[in-house]
């Protein structure tokens, strides 16, 4: 319970006053269901994302676990879940931030079709970040633990071939956006998926070379930053925005209030977090060893989704949620069958 001791009590007070801010309109009772059900509806839709973060996190030491839950969690909270919507519709509108905020508040829906509009590039960024994600996973040939024995251990040895992942990614990008008719609308999805290439390969080159600066007599600092795992720390961050896009823009279904959604979906954050903490201080990743494997699964599922979403093939929020759940539970249910083979 001591994982949760902290978002248990950022939930209450988030709650307690989201009910004084909803009775100041008259609509107390709504607006605190509205934040409930969004709050679950986030935690529901990211164990995956949990279970994925616990595996980075493992290796961390105890600072760069208290950085994750505090900076990174501004960042997800505040930065993902606020005000890179409001920069989204500010860049893209030609708006102040100011006024994007303003918009927000005074004309919800406007705000959200505005946002919507861009639906097809956000979803192209953010797909292509988890399907690389996902591809790298799955044709790892140094990978020694395989959950589907065979087709894993065959598809590995495409790995074999620099940069298959990237090819894979970019022939998927280059059939859904030949169905995309308006040529300055394919021009943004394909820039966005680029740009989705990119922000993978940056990141990891990041990680890489701050591994290689570990064994140099360099400044203090930077020793520290990279024994601590900045690279990873940046790698965690992106891969919480990938899934938290879909996240935004579908709750906006479920409520036109931007500071409902920011506060929903900021609880269910906090406990995405704490659950990740879990994971790695009870080494359940050790004692279950597909989970890994079902969370990138899961990852694979939510990336074509959002890919296919491009081209207006939409599946329902609770459809994705469930396939993600899907994916975790059948892998539990196979750790559990093969830690029974050994005891």
């Amino acid at each position: 319970m001591k994982h949760f001791r902290f978002s248990i009590i950022f939930a209450i007070i988030a709650l307690g006053a989201m009910a004084i801010w909803g009775q100041t309109k008259g609509q107390a009772i709504e607006i605190l269901t509205l934040t409930i059900i969004l709050s679950f509806m986030e935690i529901s839709f990211s164990f995956d994302n949990a279970v994925l973060n616990a595996t980075i996190l493992k290796h961390w030491d105890k600072y760069w676990q208290t950085i994750f839950l505090t900076v990174g969690m501004i960042i997800a909270v505040f930065g993902m879940r606020l005000l890179f919507p409001i920069i989204i519709v500010s860049k893209t509108a030609d708006m102040g931030l100011l006024e994007s905020w303003n918009l927000a508040l005074s004309d919800p829906l406007a705000y959200s079709e505005k946002l919507s509009m861009h639906h097809a590039e956000i979803s192209a960024f953010g797909g292509v970040f988890l399907l690389l994600v996902f591809l790298n996973f799955l044709l790892d040939e140094n990978k020694e633990i395989h959950w589907l024995s065979y087709i894993e251990k065959q598809i590995s040895r495409l790995g074999k071939v620099d940069a298959i992942s990237i090819l894979i990614t970019l022939i998927i990008v280059m059939f859904l956006i030949s169905f995309i008719d308006d040529n300055s609308e394919k021009l943004s999805v394909l820039m966005a998926s680029i740009w989705g290439i990119v922000t993978y390969l940056g990141v990891k080159f990041i990680g890489i070379a701050l591994e290689y600066y570990q064994g140099i007599d360099s400044k203090d600092t930077l020793n520290a930053i990279a024994k601590g795992g900045f690279g990873s720390f940046l790698y965690l961050e992106v891969l919480d925005a990938s899934f938290s896009f879909d996240g935004v823009i579908g709750s906006f279904a479920i409520t036109k209030d931007i500071i409902v959604i920011m506060v929903g979906l900021g609880i269910g954050a906090f406990f995405v977090r704490s659950m990740t903490i879990y994971l790695v201080e009870n080494e359940t990743l050790d004692d279950y060893i597909y989970l890994e494997h079902g969370a990138h699964y899961a990852i694979g599922a939510l990336a074509l989704i959002m890919l296919v979403s491009i081209v207006g093939l939409e599946i329902p929020e609770v459809i994705t949620g469930l396939i993600g759940i899907f994916f975790i539970l059948i892998a539990l249910y196979s750790s559990i069958k093969e830690k029974k083979r050994f005891f």
